[in-house]
């Protein structure tokens, strides 16, 4: 299939380009390449796509509409993996602007880009973070979720709204994926992960917040792109069992669709941080700090709809999913 992919530049999206391409599908891919975080590490990620055959790279900014209007038109992707968006809980308090810019914006440019061409499935990145509020454990697509703690989260849960209102009107088929704290090799900067072996491995302190009592449902790349390519061919379709008069969140009878990806597995900070220190070989110098705006204690994903209807359960232990990070990271950076 022709696919076009948006955030190729980025951890995830450059992870799904390879696995498309590994098929034999041909990917279209556009990314900004903004300088949120470091840009040579986005450009060694693209670096490794821009020599595969059935790799087209465009740089562009998916608020740009006139410029994603012409993608689409030239290209006529089949299916769209959109991950492209402004991440970051706590640099959504710094620069709020950005988000409605990437993930409003840009968001609508990609559903019109589908509605006016043929699109047959489009799959896009939400967030755990949508969760907010919400206390009852596992996180469920099927609870409601309208009490977002941060603009990125609510960009997220805007996006899943916008979404749905295109499958109700257009029926395009939309599945909105809600990954948990992804990490593993080619990662962002700005993820704990990151930034804590950095710091240990240059004999600095690192912050833990929440004095190392946040647990998270950490899920290794390999999963998520295990994931995204399998509710991609999954294509979404109207629930012939659900009611207005007592709506089901995860479904529609248009045809929308939201997956958990998670590990089902929540790890505690101060355990993920072990796990780390293990494989540096070094212990870290800690500095305990309370829990930070828009920030959440937990998250555990509830991924029973996922196994149930592509048949997948994300499985990697964080013992192995940092090994190969630390791995990664040594020979990247030649420490």
């Amino acid at each position: 299939m022709r696919i076009l992919v948006t955030g190729t530049a980025g951890f995830i999206g450059s992870h799904v380009a390879h696995r498309l391409l590994d098929r034999g599908d041909e990917v279209i891919g556009v990314d900004n390449v903004n300088d949120y975080y470091d840009v040579s590490l986005k450009e060694a990620r693209l670096a490794r796509l821009t020599p595969r055959e059935g790799f087209t790279e465009i740089r562009l900014d998916i608020a740009d509409r006139e410029g994603m209007a012409r993608v689409f038109s030239e290209y006529q992707p089949q299916r769209v993996v959109h991950l492209a968006a402004q991440a970051g809980v706590r640099y959504s308090i710094e620069n709020p602007n950005a988000y409605v810019d990437a993930n409003l914006v840009g968001h609508m440019n990609i559903l019109e880009g589908c509605r006016h061409n043929g699109v047959e499935h489009l799959v896009y990145a939400s967030s755990s973070s949508v969760y907010g509020a919400n206390e009852s454990m596992p996180f469920s697509v099927h609870d409601n979720v309208d009490h977002p703690l941060s603009l990125y989260a609510a960009s997220k849960k805007a996006n899943e709204l916008m979404s749905h209102t295109y499958s109700h009107l257009y029926r395009l088929p939309t599945t909105g994926l809600r990954f948990f704290t992804v990490y593993g090799p080619w990662g962002r900067p700005d993820m704990a992960l990151f930034i804590f072996t950095k710091r240990i491995l240059n004999g600095e302190p690192i912050d833990v917040f929440n004095h190392g009592h946040h647990q998270r449902d950490f899920t290794y790349i390999d999963d998520i792109v295990e994931g995204v390519i399998r509710t991609l061919d999954h294509v979404a379709t109207p629930n012939p069992e659900w009611s207005g008069a007592d709506p089901d969140s995860g479904t529609s009878n248009a045809p929308y669709r939201l997956y958990n990806i998670g590990s089902n597995n929540p790890v505690e900070l101060s355990r993920f941080i072990e796990v780390l220190e293990e494989c540096l070989g070094r212990k870290a110098e800690k500095n305990y700090l309370p829990m930070q705006p828009g920030d959440v204690p937990a998250t555990y994903a509830d991924v029973q709809d996922l196994i149930d209807d592509v048949g997948y359960r994300p499985e990697t232990p964080v013992e192995t999913g940092i090994r190969n990070f630390v791995d990664w990271y040594r020979d990247f950076y030649q420490v």
